[in-house]
């Protein structure tokens, strides 16, 4: 399975020894907004730069409102600098008939689609029928509501069969996280303070230490 990082702070698009390498980075309006960045075509740009200089595989970046005209706009420059700098680029929009026209905007432009924030099965089949190519439910956030999240999960497992990728986002939990990777998903994001919080384990510490010492009683001792 794959790792995204979801975030707009290009400080924290690596992770640390003990973590995988990760596929891309995955942004959206909040985000950015928490990284401090204003929600213009200029941070875009800023963004993919600093992805090409970083040798960043992939970007996924949402675009801020359903107007064609403006996506027009913000496509014309933003393919060009992925390409300059060797970044795959896919384009994010929200999981609702507002975005149709968008949608199809993006087809025109060639790029890999993600519809995001889906929440049920009408939804997901709906996503297909718009020919995504990423679905990314916000399984914490389902979670959190109190829902039953693996239905969802299993039925997008399923779809990718159809070649509709699942990118589960908002992973909290590293059960949950256990359990895309058993169930086959496609890939998960992630916060990068999460996933550097799994790069060790207390258990694993308690082992290698208790390593350790039984080495230094060998060593101390030797067999005769």
């Amino acid at each position: 399975m794959k790792l995204y990082l979801d975030t707009a702070d290009v400080r924290q698009w690596h992770l640390p020894v003990g973590c995988p390498a990760v596929q891309g980075v995955t942004t959206n309006p909040s985000l950015i907004q928490q990284a401090g960045l204003p929600v213009t075509l200029e941070t875009y740009l800023h963004l993919l730069k600093k992805a090409g200089l970083l040798r960043l595989p992939e970007l996924m970046l949402q675009l801020p409102r359903p107007d064609v005209a403006e996506s027009h706009e913000w496509l014309s420059q933003l393919l060009p600098a992925a390409g300059q700098g060797n970044v795959q680029l896919t384009i994010k929009l929200p999981c609702h008939p507002d975005w149709e026209p968008v949608i199809r905007e993006v087809h025109a432009w060639g790029l890999p689609l993600l519809l995001t924030g889906l929440s049920n099965p009408m939804q997901l089949l709906w996503a297909r029928s718009q020919k995504a190519h990423f679905v990314a439910p916000y399984l914490g956030r389902l979670h959190a509501d109190g829902r039953d999240i693996w239905p969802l999960v299993r039925a997008c497992v399923a779809m990718q069969q159809d070649g509709v990728q699942l990118l589960a986002a908002s992973i909290k939990q590293a059960d949950i996280l256990s359990e895309l990777i058993a169930s086959g998903a496609y890939a998960a994001t992630v916060r990068p303070e999460f996933a550097a919080s799994l790069a060790t384990d207390p258990l694993t510490d308690a082992a290698m230490v208790a390593f350790d010492q039984e080495v230094e009683r060998s060593l101390g001792h030797p067999q005769a």
